[in-house]
């Protein structure tokens, strides 16, 4: 039982699947709080399908890449390549949780259900093939890496907004620092199974500019909720102070090209997105 945990558990890629949900259950108490009351169930709701969801994708995209995760030295110890699950077990999971998670978030409202379902759809039958064809898989990808947020608005609000969008709007800029980070940092891991992620495909100081560009206008968007006049001035200090601070992560890459500093800016990704988000909910409260 304890080997079977341990392969769900990177299977479904857990600690990315409990940032997604993060994300999602933070926007869900923002779009809770312009409702005037907080529906507990409902959010409960919210983490247990959008968990399910998330995890549904994951393990097609490993499905899918099975034979191209048995190149790599970071995956191919992963329990689909490693041979320790079938392809049928692993779809089987995959299903269940993917059929378990859209019940689970369409019974929160319509609009929910099928964001749910185009974010599985976009993540693994368009991102995931796109990686090994051209670096635009990183735009391709960004939306379904930012459909979270929107996802947990949602759930709370029933429609899309200008809020909705803002939140959105703020996850999926930060994907692309965050994405050309991991992907410089895996670089030679990656071309071993033919990814082409990093905007020139190569670790050049153009991939690294472009980089540090994205970290740049990551600042003006986390401002919007201020600029827009549904956050306040923490979340404008917050979004300034960290932004500065991964902007410069991003100038560092510019100036060393090596892979200490893509790792630091791949660190900051992890921690910018949860304060920026964190920093509009304490904001509101």
């Amino acid at each position: 039982m304890g080997s079977f945990f341990k392969d769900f558990k990177n299977l479904v890629k857990l600690r990315l699947t409990l940032l997604v949900v993060f994300s999602a259950s933070v926007c869900f108490l923002v779009g809770e709080h312009y409702a005037g009351q907080i529906h507990w169930l409902n959010w409960i709701k919210l983490i247990i399908g959008g968990f399910l969801v998330t995890s549904a994708a994951n393990g097609f995209n490993e499905i899918i890449e099975k034979d191209l995760d048995k190149l790599m030295r970071r995956t191919a110890d992963r329990p689909l390549p490693s041979g320790r699950m079938t392809t049928g077990q692993a779809l089987v999971l995959s299903l269940v949780m993917g059929i378990g998670g859209t019940y689970l978030l369409g019974s929160l409202n319509l609009l929910t259900g099928v964001l749910s379902v185009f974010s599985i759809f976009l993540y693994a039958f368009a991102y995931t093939p796109l990686k090994q064809k051209s670096p635009i898989a990183v735009f391709v990808g960004a939306f379904p890496g930012a459909l979270p947020p929107l996802i947990g608005y949602v759930a709370s609000h029933g429609r899309i907004d200008t809020i909705a969008l803002v939140l959105f709007g703020i996850q999926f800029v930060w994907q692309f620092p965050h994405f050309w980070a991991i992907a410089w940092v895996l670089d030679d891991d990656y071309k071993k199974a033919g990814f082409r992620l990093l905007p020139t495909t190569h670790r050049d100081r153009v991939s690294a500019v472009i980089t540090w560009l994205s970290t740049i206008i990551l600042i003006p968007v986390s401002l919007l909720p201020t600029f827009l006049g549904f956050g306040g001035n923490l979340i404008a200090i917050v979004s300034i102070i960290i932004g500065a601070v991964f902007c410069y992560q991003g100038f560092m890459l510019v100036k060393n090209l090596d892979i200490p500093s893509a790792r630091k800016l791949m660190f900051g990704s992890f921690i910018y997105l949860p304060v920026v988000q964190l920093g509009l909910l304490f904001n509101l409260m």
